[in-house]
């Protein structure tokens, strides 16, 4: 059996991750997230109860799984703290299985100020949550962060806001013609954590060392999809941090070696949220039963979300990039009742000049997929289409998903590496 399990978004996130997540967990021991922030949204539905976590790791509701957050995240306390009592109101015990890694660098007022004042500023939009990610990475990558472990010296923790806050504050007010941020707001977004935060406090990488030589499998947590990557993404339209496989090591101290499956979640149709190319996208009455039948919208912001066909293209780039080990299909009930299903293979150029999709037309089907966990079960059409998919991508769909329970799924795959 696969000790270490890595679950990666293969689009513009929204995939169904979280789901996904909670289901393989009864095969490991830990749950790591290794990037993002509390901008990603991970919905779960268990026994027809829906949680949505967005920075917690999706393990959580397995009472047996210990859950990291590793140095890779920008933590907001103020939002880990509301999850936390969220979760705590609704059951959940998270008291001594939650830890949080030293190294996480942490989301400040001002980072939050920024990100709100650029967006609305700009010509170009990205499209951002506006809860300061992007912002808390800029400082990581300047040297400048605050981190967790810098909680424990109260006195330099104050040195140091202070002197992020003669820059911060500077270009708030000379170019974005914004109030300052005080230091007593950073403060309450910091200090007064300290005594809550301090016992889940760890050295994530040690930490998950000790499961390797333990034998406990760890399934590692990405936030977002492929197409979000600050490298290889839609860039300028992309997220902040790395979403891609090759950013586990970086986030969590683990290195690629004990990685033994790697597995994609794609819909089986594709949806974006906020600005950016988006090539399959659909306007018509399709992708309105597409947005509309799938409850498209956005976990974290309720944003509503663009959606269009599968991009079998992008995706086989993405499988490229992850070295992905199979993939897991969410949302084929979405599809039924449609009369056709078109699949991007490729891309042509037209004489105008312009790059256009190539599509592959499938005959839809008019039974219900909704809850069947048998892969035969499936209409013939609806196998047609997974099939085309794993020839195209060149690799096995071991997961389909039939709804949003974690009992709807049919899984095919026995998790070899």
């Amino acid at each position: 059996m696969v000790r270490n399990i890595a679950v990666i978004g293969t689009h513009w996130g929204d995939e169904g991750k979280g789901k996904i997540v909670d289901l393989l967990t009864d095969q490991v021991g830990a749950v790591a997230r290794f990037q993002g922030g509390h901008n990603a949204g991970h919905t779960l539905v268990v026994g027809g109860e829906k949680t949505v976590l967005h920075l917690i790791p999706s393990g959580i509701l397995r009472s047996e799984v210990q859950c990291y957050i590793g140095n890779g995240v920008v933590l907001s306390l103020p939002a880990l703290f509301k999850e936390i009592k969220t979760l705590e109101t609704s059951g959940v015990d998270v008291n001594g299985r939650l830890f949080v890694s030293l190294d996480c660098p942490l989301i400040l007022p001002y980072h939050i100020k920024l990100d709100q004042v650029r967006e609305s500023a700009t010509n170009q939009k990205i499209g951002t949550t506006g809860r300061g990610i992007g912002p808390a990475y800029e400082d990581k990558v300047a040297r400048r962060a605050i981190r967790v472990r810098d909680l424990q010296n109260a006195s330099r923790l104050a040195e140091q806001i202070e002197s992020n806050l003669h820059y911060h504050n500077f270009v708030l007010t000379e170019f974005h013609n914004s109030a300052p941020v005080s230091l007593e707001e950073c403060l309450e977004a910091t200090t007064s954590y300290w005594e809550a935060l301090r016992s889940m406090v760890v050295d994530v990488s040690s930490e998950l060392a000790r499961c390797r030589k333990q034998g406990v499998g760890v399934l590692f947590e990405g936030a977002q999809g492929a197409l979000l990557d600050i490298d290889h993404g839609t860039y300028p339209y992309v997220t902040s941090s790395n979403t891609t496989a090759g950013a586990i090591s970086a986030g969590s101290g683990v290195g690629p070696r004990y990685i033994d499956y790697i597995l994609g979640i794609s819909k089986a149709y594709t949806t974006r949220v906020g600005e950016g190319p988006f090539p399959t996208e659909l306007f018509n009455e399709v992708g309105k039963h597409l947005a509309e039948k799938g409850h498209e919208f956005g976990a974290t912001t309720g944003r509503p979300r663009r959606c269009g066909w599968l991009d079998g293209y992008a995706l086989k780039r993405v499988a490229e990039l992850n070295s992905l080990s199979a993939l897991c299909i969410t949302k084929l009930d979405v599809l039924d009742g449609l009369d056709e299903i078109a699949l991007c293979v490729d891309y042509h150029e037209t004489s105008g000049g312009t790059i256009e999709p190539q599509y592959e037309v499938f005959p839809g089907w008019n039974t219900s997929t909704i809850g069947l966990t048998d892969y035969e079960a499936l209409p013939t059409a609806a196998r047609q289409y997974i099939e085309r998919i794993e020839s195209l991508i060149e690799i096995p769909v071991d997961i389909i998903s039939t709804g949003p329970d974690r009992v709807e799924t049919i899984v095919r795959g026995d998790f070899h590496s």
